[in-house]
């Protein structure tokens, strides 16, 4: 009996080892098919999606690329406004306090400068205020950086606001070729954009912005670019009281002649650009 029970016992045991032994087996085959496991990784998926709620919705709205482009609208349009209400023009060329002069007082007007050219403020009148007001050297240095400023602040709204939207539209071949060349050729292009002073200050700004130019090729070729031009024009304005003396026709003709020689070259090119 003894050796009976034995050998059912172990009889017993093989069995349950084998039972366990196909059941991993089983576990670990790979011949599922692979529409059922397809479906159970959807299902898995679909388990763990969750959906947006309110806030998340109108957050994405709201920095979606055609939302920031009319964020940019209406902020153009909101300081285009207070120029036109507040004219701070006047305060720059005839309620500035003279007493408030020296360097200081140049810092100052550059950030007056840089804020109201990229509120549509005209830079030439601008440059103007600045001769009369610090004289040739100073009222330069500080129109220049008045210039570089607003720049700046125009080619960063348009980045940041507006360059996802508008890239898309960028077609047709004058379109796209201005874009090429302010895209790979970034400096020389934006240089040769400031040394005309036939085209307007804030329509090239955002078009640089548009465009994939760096942001050091840009702030360089503009301080280099607008020296002439905006020295020019502050000189006039430091000379303003004497109209016939040397210096102030000499300024007036380096605004007017490279005016003309741009436009010469730009309608020498016309057909070179429809042409890309």
């Amino acid at each position: 009996m003894p050796d009976a029970t034995t050998r059912s016992g172990g009889t017993a045991t093989a069995a349950a080892q084998a039972a366990a032994t196909e059941f991993a087996a089983a576990e670990l085959d790979t011949t599922v098919p692979p529409l059922v496991a397809a479906d159970a990784a959807a299902g898995q998926a679909a388990a763990v999606v969750v959906p947006l709620g309110f806030a998340a919705r109108g957050t994405r709205a709201l920095l979606s690329p055609w939302s920031r482009l009319c964020l940019l609208l209406g902020l153009l349009a909101a300081a285009g406004s207070c120029v036109l209400l507040f004219q701070p023009q006047k305060l720059l060329t005839h309620g500035w306090p003279h007493q408030f002069g020296g360097a200081a007082a140049a810092v100052l007007f550059a950030v007056a400068y840089g804020l109201c050219a990229t509120a549509f403020v005209p830079r030439p009148l601008l440059s103007l205020a600045a001769g009369a007001l610090f004289g040739s050297a100073l009222g330069t240095g500080a129109a220049v950086a008045g210039t570089v400023l607003a720049a700046g602040i125009s080619f960063g709204l348009g980045r940041v606001l507006g360059q996802d939207a508008l890239r898309p539209l960028l077609r047709g071949r004058v379109l796209k070729a201005a874009d090429g060349l302010l895209s790979r050729h970034g400096f020389r292009s934006m240089l040769a954009a400031r040394l005309f002073p036939g085209l307007p200050f804030w329509a090239v700004n955002y078009c640089a912005a548009v465009s994939r130019m760096r942001w050091g090729h840009y702030l360089l070729a503009t301080a280099l670019g607008s020296i002439p031009n905006t020295a020019a024009y502050v000189v006039a304005g430091a000379r303003a009281a004497r109209p016939t003396s040397p210096i102030f026709l000499i300024a007036v003709a380096s605004i007017a002649v490279p005016t003309l020689i741009g436009a010469f070259v730009a309608w020498r090119k016309r057909h070179h650009l429809r042409g890309h």
